[in-house]
């Protein structure tokens, strides 16, 4: 009894209803000044040139946003949409909605009435009055037991505002939804939005991962050595990684923020030298073999192939410590060749695991190229390749 009864304690179901209503209130006042049937037909055949207009829909579609589906006008439901029709289809979808909303809002009205009416000349029967309106009840004298109907009048009005409330919200999700290019939009804009959130955990992963790598790395080493000059070098060291890690976090919060806004300068591979340099610092034996043109590598390339170098330096610095590590960084042939290969520890990262050697992978295969990561001739290896088209 109770899940009967929900339905009517939600604020929707009246709503629907008074969705109906609305879609009847200027034929009702054609009707007030012009008593004829044709009335109806004339309202239905002056709704079609206006479901032709591409803003009826966006007028059409917050309504029933707002009081069919109970989001507010400006979120929620995306099986309606408030954009204005861009195609016939669109428009014919619209002139078919505004018909079927007058025709079942005229429907629900004059029963919803004729219920209201009935109920009162039952009630009005039942204490000895005289009714001329039984039309839905053919009520014969006057007698106690005409109360008695009521809830079955009752009865039936709750029924019909639910059923028509619901068949409304079906069609406006039918006839007011996306189309199949609106779909398709969506989808692309939903695939671009995830792509853009895998990137940005990447680059925060990658830059934050880096620089706490290095500041424990170099707080250990310093510790250790209890040496003041080898200490005020780490020290340097921590406070450039951090600086440069600072300055990542605010670009990617600043993108966040205002997801408009252009995008600002990222490091690129020109900009090696300092990674090596942060990771030699660390107690890394860093031997850099750099040929090419860096600075002719295109941007996203040069970009993602800086991270990578990043990751994989802070592997390095997190697995195997203070070892010898060999970068290579080759630009030849229309390809960009990244390796860094370290001595095997007893710390082996598997080829699956570790959301760093999957980044890389990631950022490989986005970009075109193909990334392998894991032991090689008694070395860990990362090898990359990129094309450059």
């Amino acid at each position: 009894m109770v899940r009967l009864l929900r339905p009517f304690g939600r604020a929707v179901t009246y709503t629907r209803l008074l969705h109906l209503f609305i879609a009847i209130v200027w034929p009702s006042m054609w009707l007030f000044i012009e008593e004829a049937w044709w009335t109806w037909v004339g309202a239905a055949v002056l709704l079609a040139p206006v479901g032709l207009l591409p803003a009826m829909r966006t007028v059409e579609g917050l309504q029933a946003r707002l009081l069919l589906t109970g989001h507010r006008p400006d979120g929620g439901s995306a099986d309606i949409v408030v954009a204005p029709s861009v195609s016939w289809r669109d428009r014919g979808r619209l002139v078919v909605w505004l018909e079927a909303r007058l025709l079942i809002g005229c429907a629900t009205s004059v029963f919803c009435a004729q219920l209201l009416i009935a109920m009162a000349d039952l009630v009005w029967a039942a204490f000895g009055g005289d009714t001329d309106s039984g039309e839905l009840f053919a009520l014969d004298g006057h007698a106690w037991w005409h109360v008695l109907l009521v809830p079955v009048a009752l009865g039936t009005l709750a029924v019909t505002v639910v059923v028509s409330g619901h068949l409304i919200t079906a069609l406006a999700r039918r006839l007011l939804g996306p189309s199949p290019a609106e779909r398709m939009a969506a989808l692309e804009e939903r695939t671009e939005q995830l792509l853009e959130r895998t990137r940005i955990a990447r680059e925060l992963h990658d830059s934050i991962g880096h620089a706490l790598t290095v500041a424990v790395v170099q707080a250990g080493a310093a510790r250790a050595a209890g040496d003041p000059a080898f200490t005020e070098r780490a020290l340097d060291a921590i406070e450039e990684t951090g600086r440069a890690a600072l300055e990542d976090l605010e670009r990617v919060l600043g993108i966040l923020r205002e997801s408009e806004r252009p995008v600002s300068s990222r490091p690129t591979l020109v900009d090696a030298d300092r990674l090596l340099e942060s990771a030699r610092a660390s107690g890394a034996k860093v031997e850099a073999d750099l040929t090419g043109q860096l600075d002719a590598v295109p941007g996203p390339v040069s970009r993602e192939g800086y991270r990578i170098l990043q990751e994989s330096l802070t592997n390095v610095l997190r697995h195997a410590g203070s070892v010898p590590v060999r970068a290579r960084i080759a630009v030849a042939d229309g390809t960009l060749t990244l390796e860094v290969r370290n001595p095997l520890t007893a710390d082996i990262p598997g080829p699956g695991r570790g959301s760093g050697l999957r980044g890389i992978r990631e950022r490989a295969a986005l970009l075109g190229g193909r990334a392998r990561t894991g032991p090689d001739q008694g070395d860990w290896q990362v090898h990359v390749e990129l094309p450059l088209g």
